[in-house]
């Protein structure tokens, strides 16, 4: 990253030049973002993981923008175009879309019109045109009329004039500027449904006749409308005033009001229409799609870090079932390390095998001394909690039912084959449903996170771009919490800082062959793992009971000496200063002070001999659904139940009711105060108690509510009132409801600006 670049970061950043400089340069270096934000705070003056993604998500761009231009230099210069001022253009362009620009007068094209036109010599009548000097255009005209070029008319003539006039005003840098400028605030983005796709294309019928300004459309209704395009159930466009378009084309290049002006119009206009508003609209479109990507991949990734960072129950003797009716509930027995002891298949929904299925389940409990029970939420998940819970066993064992989404591609999956090769995939799934209830996250990260279902239309954003928001949050998560290197999966030891596959198979084959790590300083004896590894990851690697107190918490082995001068002053042992409260309050610890350790790491590092290796997640709490209300027929409008938050949208949040079919709360009933942002309110797989407003058998629709229930009509109002004055050219009534849209739409000040700024556009237009 060049200086120019980390100036540019800084200030688009709002930070220092120092703190991007001393990411820029840590990056480079092979440093993660979660080793940076953990431990080089002295360098980045404590910048946090979000600041320093973002730094190196847009040096890629910056990046990406300096090999574009590499790309357009050479391609003028083997044309015979590039001169100076060509090159300066290029070079200071301050982005994609004005590089693109400046690069479209020169970039080979296809047989256009205009080349046409150009090919029979009426290039120099469209420039005495254009030139306004009050000409008579026939007259000019008559003179290139040549019928062995094929221009027969004068007519023809000036057609092929105007065709190389509107080739000028579409590849015009200020034209396109300023419209880029009023499509980016002024257009409207409008559906309607395709011919005869009434009846197929049903669920998208709120959008059959849709329109609102761009600016104000949240990203999951513009993605809803794209994919209802590509299935071709709605026809879409986005488009400005055309009045105003033309204006703007009007004041660029219309001079006069002669004859030749009149004929500089028609080419405007011709422009607009055939060039230049497909162009725009194909940018603004990409403008929009990235907007409604990047925000649908952060709904996604904050609720896949909340759900990998759910509570977890710790090292417990579980037994894991995967329900189900015909083919039976698959049970597995698995130690506190989730190693699997025992397997086994009960009927307990059939009336001959139901109470032999009890007698199992109760000697198979005491044979094992299991602690907890975890169901799998899927087909027959209630009815089999409700089997267990009759067996008289909840005073003595934890029994819950366990969200099983992905648990199927787990179980097909090579990792679930190279760990249990001879076992039958349902066996698999019972094993990681059970191991879930153990360690949410170390049983998660085996699956691709986009099959965990906890996104918004997860398969219609940038694929590369979710998977690189993913992966970092996968990371972020289980750096967060710490990895015990003599217990965690070689999947789990992947995305530790630092590791990767093959280093995390070399930990786990070491351990398999040598036994326990007894200290983290034995990690150097990995194969392959060389000190730049083992300074990344040793920190976030945990030794339980080890030879060395420290091992077991997140103090980086760098700073061993520091704390090891801090007991030697207070003239104790290591040990006893992680016990003794009364002993850490006396460090001053101004006095430890260095040039490469700050009070930063000094205050981490008390913070961890505090609580050593202290897992982040919140304690497991027993949550059990409502009896009797197990499926969708048994609700009613008005019954107040338990649930757990599922998966939450720009719109609202999806809670499980225990009935297998998951309700949505709007983002308007989330709360008795107006809600932006649904994610303010609840969090995946919190626990929260709602109330039923709505039940759709027939299309299988749950509408819930989690407001008081006081004074609803007054404060719904409200926000409606401010919507009708930005929205007039809708009814409300034919607003998308429910999973079609949010009732107060997220607005945008500008929202394409950025977009157009930073990245640009035409170049993506292969994605």
């Amino acid at each position: 990253m060049n200086q120019e670049h980390i100036e540019t970061i800084a200030q688009e950043l709002n930070l220092t030049h120092n703190q991007t400089e001393a990411v820029a340069a840590l990056l480079a270096e092979g440093a993660t973002v979660p080793f940076i934000a953990r431990y080089r705070k002295e360098a980045t003056d404590s910048l946090d993981e979000v600041a320093i993604t973002a730094i190196r998500d847009r040096a890629a761009q910056l990046a990406e923008l300096d090999a574009r231009k590499a790309a357009i230099l050479k391609s003028l210069e083997q044309n015979g175009h590039l001169n100076d001022e060509l090159q300066e253009k290029v070079t200071t362009a301050p982005n994609m879309a004005v590089l693109e620009d400046i690069y479209l007068p020169y970039r080979p094209k296809r047989r256009t019109r205009a080349t046409i036109a150009r090919e029979k010599g009426l290039e120099p009548l469209a420039e005495a045109i254009l030139a306004q000097t009050g000409m008579d255009p026939q007259a000019a005209g008559a003179d290139f009329v040549d019928p062995e070029k094929e221009v027969e008319t004068v007519e023809a003539a000036l057609a092929g004039a105007r065709d190389i006039i509107a080739e000028i005003v579409n590849e015009s840098e200020e034209a396109r500027a300023r419209l880029r400028t009023l499509y980016a605030n002024k257009s409207v983005i409008k559906s309607t449904v395709a011919a005869d796709k009434e009846t197929e294309g049903a669920k998208y019928r709120d959008y059959f006749e849709w329109s609102e300004p761009i600016t104000e459309a949240p990203s999951h209704r513009i993605l809803a409308m794209r994919r209802g395009e590509r299935e071709e159930m709605l026809n879409l466009s986005i488009y400005p005033p055309e009045d105003q378009a033309l204006e703007i084309l009007k004041s660029l290049f219309v001079t006069g009001e002669g004859p030749d002006s009149q004929q500089v119009l028609l080419a405007v206009q011709d422009s607009y229409k055939r060039l230049l508003s497909r162009a725009m609209e194909t940018e603004i479109r990409l403008a929009s799609k990235e907007r409604a990507d990047t925000e649908a991949i952060r709904i996604f990734a904050e609720n896949l870090r909340q759900l990998l960072l759910a509570s977890p129950l710790g090292a417990k003797r579980v037994l894991g079932i995967d329900p189900g009716f015909r083919t039976g509930c698959k049970v597995v027995c698995l130690d506190r390390q989730g190693k699997l002891l025992h397997h086994d298949t009960i009927y307990p929904h059939t009336s001959k095998a139901h109470e032999r299925a009890g007698d199992l389940v109760r000697k198979l409990c005491a044979e094992y001394r299991i602690e907890a029970i975890a169901i799998g939420n899927g087909t027959a998940g209630r009815e089999t909690e409700a089997f267990l819970r009759g067996l008289g066993l909840v005073s003595q064992i934890l029994i819950t039912l366990v969200n099983e989404s992905g648990a199927s591609i787990y179980s097909a999956s090579d990792i679930a084959r190279d760990e249990f090769p001879d076992l039958d995939l349902t066996v698999r799934g019972s094993v990681s449903i059970g191991r879930r209830m153990m360690d949410p996250l170390a049983e998660l990260v085996k699956i691709d996170p986009k099959s965990i279902g906890v996104g918004q239309y997860q398969h219609d954003v940038d694929q590369t771009q979710l998977k690189q928001s993913l992966d970092d949050v996968v990371v972020s998560c289980v750096n967060r919490v710490g990895v015990d290197v003599n217990r965690a999966s070689a999947q789990l030891l992947t995305y530790v800082s630092g590791l990767g596959p093959q280093l995390a198979k070399n930990i786990v084959a070491h351990r398999d062959t040598n036994g326990p790590f007894a200290t983290r300083k034995e990690l150097s004896k990995v194969k392959r793992l060389g000190p730049k590894a083992f300074e990344q990851a040793a920190g976030f690697l945990r030794i339980q009971d080890g030879q060395d107190p420290l091992d077991a918490s997140a103090v980086h082995p760098e700073s061993y000496p520091v704390v090891a001068r801090m007991a030697k002053d207070l003239g104790c042992e290591v040990h006893q200063l992680i016990g003794d409260v009364k002993l850490r309050d006396k460090i001053d610890i101004n006095t430890y002070v260095t040039d490469t350790v700050g009070l930063p790491t000094l205050n981490d590092i008390l913070d961890e001999l505090a609580k050593p290796g202290r897992d982040p997640r919140r304690e497991f709490e027993e949550f059990a659904f409502a009896q009797g209300v197990d499926k969708i027929s048994d609700l009613e409008p008005g019954m107040e139940l338990p649930g757990v938050v599922t998966n939450i949208t720009a719109f609202g949040a999806f809670v499980d009711v225990g009935v297998h079919q998951d309700g949505l709360i709007h983002v308007s009933e989330l709360a008795d105060r107006f809600v932006k942002n649904p994610a303010e309110v609840v969090k995946v797989h919190q626990k929260v108690k709602v109330r039923v407003l709505e039940v759709d058998i027939p299309r299988n629709r749950i509408g819930l509510s989690m407001r008081s229930g006081q004074n609803t009509d007054k404060k719904k109002a409200a926000p409606s009132k401010a919507r009708k004055k930005t929205r007039p050219q809708n009814n409300r009534s034919q607003r998308p409801k429910s999973r079609g849209g949010s009732s107060a739409p997220k607005p945008f000040n500008n929202p394409f600006a950025e977009l157009f700024d930073k990245q640009g556009l035409t170049n993506r237009r292969s994605r």
